[in-house]
């Protein structure tokens, strides 16, 4: 039986920051787009998403915690597995615990009601019953998160495609669902849900922190020291940058507003300043850097001190 602590490399205590910053590691490292044509990568990447789901949800991973993969079932009833396990053993040998509900020690000869038992734990009685939730995931790049995209995904266990709109301001690990495309229902209930995983792929430039954005921006000594306008990418387009005269390599400017918009809310883009220096070589260069140097006010480091 697969171990979900092991599979991400956590322990069975680790907080869910932990469990979040291991899953991304891996992920990456396994996600599909990196690793075509290998299929034990891809297999794999499929055990860390569902290692994931389970652990990143508090009441399905105290339900993986106390029954383990058999109480994560769809219609598993904890307080009737509870209330089994408590029970006298009618095969003898103490008290009943979950294994035997799975076929463990001792058979079910001379049990009539094991049948009706099962039933209670993982359908609730007889009748008409909802199908199953179907769950999987969806990977969209870091723009279509942010502004919303329709994806085809193929629906797990159901084998049919379906059109899942990814809503502006997803972010990584929110979840969607889609009514009505699980698994069919029994007994004309209605079918079950399908609920997708978002899976955010990381930006070359931008990094996001909840609805905010953060950019690191080159500019050049000129722009940093005399100031001027540039041109700033945001996911509503570009827009104009004023930078103040003696801009220095690491300052940051907020753009209220440029952020994540998320239904009523926006948040901020954050700039950095990343001063490029010219390369050397450049004579006309060096001569300027001579006469800055020569008028630079450089008291401030007989301020330092160790």
């Amino acid at each position: 039986m697969t171990d979900y602590y092991q599979e991400l490399g956590v322990a069975k205590s680790a907080s869910s920051d932990e469990i979040r910053k291991a899953y991304r590691k891996l992920a990456a490292t396994y996600h599909p787009d990196r690793n075509q044509g290998k299929p034990e990568a891809e297999a794999r990447f499929k055990l860390i998403n569902r290692a994931n789901e389970v652990l990143s949800d508090a009441n399905k991973r105290a339900l993986y915690d106390e029954f383990g993969e058999p109480g994560l079932r769809e219609g598993f009833r904890a307080d009737v597995a509870r209330a089994h396990r408590s029970r006298p053993n009618p095969f003898g040998g103490g008290s009943g615990g979950l294994e035997d509900l799975f076929g463990g020690q001792g058979g079910n000869a001379g049990f009539s009601g094991f049948g009706d038992l099962f039933g209670d734990v993982f359908r609730g009685g007889k009748g008409p019953q909802k199908g199953r939730d179907a769950v999987g995931d969806v990977s969209v790049d870091f723009t279509s998160a942010i502004r919303g995209a329709n994806v085809t995904v193929r629906v797990p266990g159901v084998n049919e495609d379906v059109t899942v709109r990814v809503p502006a301001g997803a972010g990584d690990g929110d979840k969607v669902r889609v009514p009505a495309h699980g698994t069919p229902g029994r007994g004309g209930a209605p079918a079950g849900d399908l609920i997708l995983t978002v899976r955010v792929e990381p930006h070359a430039h931008f990094q996001r922190d909840g609805l905010d954005l953060k950019l690191d921006l080159p500019i050049s000594v000129k722009e940093a020291y005399l100031g001027g306008k540039v041109r700033v990418p945001t996911p509503d387009g570009e827009v104009s940058l004023k930078i103040a005269p003696g801009a220095q390599s690491g300052q940051t400017v907020r753009l209220k507003g440029k952020g994540v918009k998320r239904q009523n809310k926006a948040g901020d883009l954050f700039v950095r300043f990343l001063i490029q220096l010219p390369l050397p070589g450049d004579k006309q260069v060096e001569q300027a850097l001579e006469i800055v140097g020569e008028l630079t006010d450089l008291s401030a480091r007989d301020l330092i001190q160790f």
